[in-house]
């Protein structure tokens, strides 16, 4: 009977040693918080659907400059995703992420505030804006200036049928540009589009023009940003 009081004993500081004198094992402990919080972060990542290209028949692609993934940077619900791959679709304006090798997410539109990918050596922002009454633009857009007044892209890739040798449907890339100001987004296709939003300064905006010798062209939608950046000081 002594003999098992003993063990029970032993038993018993060897359970509570690490509570009562410390212990350096925290390292599993730490290791269980990081697989935790990695799953909750994967399930905010990929709270999505599972993606079926349904365009396998048109000629061309539905993405955005490439068909491959490109190094991103997603924000969801204010968490950074740093590292991660993404193709964005512009015809159905998704974007799609990789969760295996042969899974691919489209991700939930809800919830994606903004992305960033790099192509050709070149970084691209875009921002998710949310539908309301004033504007037409939604969604995701490229976002070349941004100040009092921001100045976006739209990408869009449609499907022309019967394009091809009058057998098969084709993509085809259009792009609109916008300013958006005090709330409301203006399609600008040269710059009187963009005079006729700053009337009162029209002379100043035309010798800025003329002296900086600007090229201002729809094809190219950043050759806009000097002229909407000094839109902008003159505007506030």
């Amino acid at each position: 009977m002594r003999n098992l009081g003993l063990i029970f004993i032993l038993s018993l500081v060897i359970f509570l040693s690490p509570a009562l004198y410390g212990s350096n094992d925290y390292r599993p402990v730490a290791r269980r918080y990081q697989v935790t919080q990695d799953t909750i972060d994967k399930q905010l990542l990929f709270n999505g659907r599972i993606w079926r290209n349904l365009f396998y028949r048109v000629r061309g692609d539905q993405f955005l400059f490439s068909d491959s993934f490109l190094p991103a940077t997603i924000v969801i619900n204010g968490k950074s995703f740093p590292g991660s791959s993404i193709k964005y679709d512009i015809c159905n304006d998704e974007l799609l992420t990789k969760a295996g090798r042969n899974i691919i997410i489209q991700l939930n539109k809800q919830i994606v505030e903004s992305f960033t990918f790099v192509y050709n050596n070149k970084s691209w922002r875009f921002l998710k804006l949310d539908k309301d009454s004033l504007n037409d633009l939604n969604g995701y857009v490229n976002l070349l200036y941004q100040g009092n007044i921001s100045l976006f892209v739209k990408y869009r890739k449609v499907i022309l049928l019967l394009a091809v040798d009058n057998k098969y449907d084709e993509f085809d890339l259009t792009q609109k540009i916008y300013v958006m100001k005090d709330g409301k987004a203006y399609p600008v296709s040269n710059q009187n589009d963009v005079i006729a939003l700053y009337s009162s300064y029209k002379q100043q905006i035309r010798n800025f023009i003329r002296t900086n010798k600007l090229q201002i062209s729809r094809k190219s939608p950043e050759s806009f940003v000097p002229l909407i950046e000094y839109c902008d000081k003159l505007g506030h």
